[in-house]
């Protein structure tokens, strides 16, 4: 329980420290009505929030029956869905933003047991609103990438 409590301590000190960092950041321009700042420090907020209760909640977190466990198997899951977002980042500005989710959100999908229908279907609705949401109502630009040829 100690080890949990430092461990959730350290991480709420890198936290204020990446707060003191991003709070003095300014953009030369504003592209998005909040700014660039806003949002990873209502991340770190959050982060910290969620480290102090962890840091000085009164009973230790302890491993239930129902909870799965460390295996190779749920590893390599891990391993994947990280390499997944890593894919992602590295094809978001090329394929753009609706390609490179349906490109990682498929095989997300079946990593965890989706059917392919389904899988293509919901994944291919959902990048297709989340651009349209993101684009049209927050007006925070996302890139088509091979999409490009769509835009007026």
């Amino acid at each position: 329980m100690i080890l949990q409590r430092l461990f959730a301590l350290f991480l709420l000190a890198v936290c204020a420290a990446l707060a003191v960092m991003a709070w003095p950041y300014q953009a030369a321009f504003s592209y998005e009505p909040v700014g660039p700042r806003a949002y990873p420090l209502l991340m770190l907020g959050l982060m910290a929030a969620g480290l102090l209760y962890l840091a000085f909640r009164p009973t230790p977190i302890v491993h239930k029956d129902d909870e799965p466990e460390l295996d190779r198997e749920t590893l390599n899951k891990i391993g994947l869905c990280v390499a997944l977002l890593l894919v992602f980042a590295a094809t978001f500005e090329p394929l753009g933003f609706i390609v490179s989710s349906i490109l990682i959100g498929v095989p997300m999908a079946r990593l965890y047991g989706g059917r392919w229908l389904p899988s293509v279907v919901i994944i291919g609705l959902m990048s297709i609103a989340l651009y349209w949401l993101f684009d049209r109502v927050m007006d925070v630009p996302l890139p088509l990438g091979l999409l490009d040829v769509l835009e007026n």
